[in-house]
């Protein structure tokens, strides 16, 4: 039986609904095309961040000589960073080459949550030639006089001010934790998202109790974390048209089956390529041709959206998680 792997995303046609998430394994050219190789259909490049674009930008008015200085986001003008993807101008570059190097559509990534002169940088992403982007908002509300409403609001002037900026499709990468995340998905697209990425890790802090200080401690996603964007995405793709993209905790093939049943259009990975390497995508990708053939599934748009919460037998089992059901199984489990 022929299995047709072919999805949407973004207005984009890819391959496949495999997509390698913003992460340092898109830092590379040949990475990339490793990538490609092993059956990436779009890659999503590593973030540029709001502090390392107005870090830059600080550094150019401050020795700018005087009458000269602005706030101009040209590439050029922009000196290196040692840290982090060659600095700004050489991020433009990157999206250029890779471009050349790959067939597969390439994703510029902004990671930022205020507005300000960074969000120009948009408009420089997608000039270098970048299919689409996907602006990764990590906003975490500390102020004890910021509603949810501020908090809400907070969030649609940076998506509406970065459309202002482009005409490619642009994603939005947003976390979880809204009060009404259905009416808040709404408003996004309204104000100029073309697709939803579900969901952001929002990184936590641990304290080193040595030294006594908060520290920075990345971890990679395990299979578990894939239940929170399953979930939303079977309960969002009724009652949406945009793209749905699902992240966090897809690690093998049948994970990806399971978020196209919820109604994603793709998934994207990058903990378990960190972990097991590119050609871990094609083991993925066999895995999933394997499933298709097993459950006689001959498309994605076939299965697509299949157990998503207009479908589903219980709603109580998305809305609830069957609460009940589940607590009294696992008392009896352990009985």
């Amino acid at each position: 039986m022929s299995i047709d792997l072919c999805t949407q995303y973004l207005g984009l046609k890819l391959r496949n609904p495999l997509v390698v998430a913003a992460s340092p394994l898109s830092s590379e050219l040949h990475m990339l095309q490793r990538l490609e190789q092993a059956g990436a259909a779009a890659a999503v490049m590593s973030s540029l961040f709001e502090e390392q674009i107005e870090d830059e930008q600080s550094k150019v008015f401050d020795l700018a000589p005087a009458g000269t200085r602005n706030y101009s986001t040209s590439g050029a003008s922009l000196s290196a960073l040692d840290n982090y993807n060659s600095g700004l101008d050489g991020y433009l570059r990157h999206i250029e080459a890779a471009r050349k190097a790959v067939s597969i559509p390439i994703i510029g990534s902004l990671n930022g949550c205020q507005r300000g002169p960074w969000i120009r940088f948009a408009r420089l992403i997608q000039d270098a030639g970048a299919d689409a982007l996907e602006l990764n908002i990590f906003f975490v509300p500390t102020d004890p006089e910021m509603t949810a409403t501020k908090v809400e609001q907070h969030y649609l002037d940076v998506v509406g001010a970065v459309r202002d900026e482009i005409t490619i499709p642009l994603a939005v990468k947003i976390g979880p934790y809204f009060n009404a995340l259905a009416n808040m998905a709404r408003r996004l697209i309204a104000a100029g998202a073309n697709g939803l990425v579900l969901f952001n890790r929002f990184l936590q802090p641990d304290i080193d109790l040595n030294r006594v200080e908060v520290m920075p401690r990345l971890t990679l996603s395990t299979r578990e974390e894939l239940r929170v964007p399953l979930r939303w995405i079977a309960i969002l793709r009724p009652q949406l048209t945009i793209s749905l993209a699902a992240t966090s905790g897809i690690h093998q093939g049948e994970d990806v089956a399971k978020v196209l049943l919820a109604g994603a259009d793709v998934a994207m990975i990058a903990s378990t390529l960190i972990q097991h390497g590119p050609e871990h995508l094609s083991r993925m990708r066999s895995d999933l041709e394997r499933i298709f053939q097993e459950k006689g599934w001959h498309s994605v748009e076939q299965i697509k959206g299949m157990v998503s919460h207009q479908h589903v037998q219980s709603r109580g089992a998305l809305e609830r998680a069957n609460y009940v059901q589940s607590v009294t199984s696992f008392k009896a489990d352990r009985a």
